[in-house]
This record gives structure tokens, sequence and C-alpha cells, in this order.
């Protein structure tokens, strides 16, 4: 059995942004883990969370996925400032890192490395207005041929850094001008079935 936390990250922007595709995909990967009996937790950033609790959800949790609108190229500003409560008290406990990985006695060891939630996973699911031929295209003026992982790099990267595996992600793109609601969750369906 798997235990599955997912964090939504949606913060309502009254007149662009009321929450209702987050809140619908998010119901899709909760109703796809219970299917299969695991452990699920989930905790809604804009309800308020306890800091020492996300901790313990994040060392209870064998994958974690993120569900986030993207708000000018990231995650909602609550986000950042979870990643920065809840890693920074992970760190001070000594249970999400004991250091960056290097050390003086062994210049060899890589910057990254000193991560303890090793054999973990981390999946993001974003929503976009951005269309799907913007990404891995190297004519495409914005992203010049960066993929969605390599702009969420800096999200993955806090993940990683703490010895998760970062799993590929997923995303609904032009939710404004051309979105396939109903393509969009058979598409997750499939991704998670895919990974888990």
């Amino acid at each position: 059995m798997k235990n599955v936390l997912l964090i939504n990250t949606h913060q309502v922007v009254e007149g662009i942004s009321p929450g209702r595709l987050s809140k619908t995909m998010a119901g899709v990967i909760q109703e796809e883990i219970e299917k299969r009996d695991y452990a699920f937790q989930q905790t809604d950033i804009e309800k308020g969370y306890a800091i020492d609790a996300e901790v313990q959800k994040h060392l209870w949790a064998d994958l974690i996925i993120l569900q986030s609108p993207v708000f000018w190229f990231g995650s909602p500003w609550i986000y950042k400032k979870y990643v920065d409560e809840v890693f920074t008290a992970g760190m001070q406990k000594g249970s999400f890192i004991t250091g960056d990985g290097r050390t003086r006695e062994d210049p060899s060891k890589q910057y990254g490395s000193g991560g303890l939630l090793q054999g973990k996973q981390y999946m993001i699911s974003l929503t976009w207005n951005a269309p799907k031929e913007a990404f891995s295209d190297p004519h495409q003026n914005l992203f010049e041929g960066r993929s969605v992982d390599d702009v969420f790099a800096s999200n993955t990267a806090n993940y990683k850094f703490c010895g998760m595996e970062v799993l590929p992600s997923f995303s609904c793109h032009d939710i404004f001008k051309a979105h396939d609601l109903q393509g969009d969750i058979e598409r997750l369906r499939r991704h998670l079935a895919e990974l888990i």
C-alpha cells in the first residue's frame, strides 16, 4: 500500500481563477488514488495548514502530488510560502535533509545529495493558459524549446534536493481558449495509471 499526499495550491483570484478546474483535477487524483486502496491525505493551502503537521505528512507520504494553477509561470505565491515554512521546518528537525550533501572531508559529493526523503516520489499536475505547442519547440519565442518540466525545475528542485524522485509532470493546456476538460480528465487518469 502507498501513502499519497495531494497538495492543492489553488488561490482564488476574483474574476479570473475561482478554482473549479483545480478542484476538479484534485478530485480526479483523489478518486484514482482511493480506487487503488492507497491511503490518502490532502492539504488545500488556501484553507490554512499547520507547519509541523505538513512536515509529518511529507514523512508519511510515499508519493506527493502537487495540483497547481500556473500564475505568471509559477505556482501561486501561497505555495512558495508553504515551501519556505514546511521545508525549513523539515530541515531544522533534521528530517528532510542534514545538509546539502557536500562535506569538507569529501569534496566529490555533489550539491543536492544530502536529502533524507529517498524512496519517495513527487509529481506536479498543472493547469495552464499556455497551449501545448508553446513547449518543447525551439521555434517558440517564449520558452525557446523548454519543456513544462524545464519551466518548473525550480519547483521540482525542492523535492529532488530532499532526495525524492521527480516523476514526469501532467498539464492541462490552453484552459481559457481551447480547453478540453473531458480529454484532460482522461489523460490525467492514464498518466496516473502509468506512474502508480
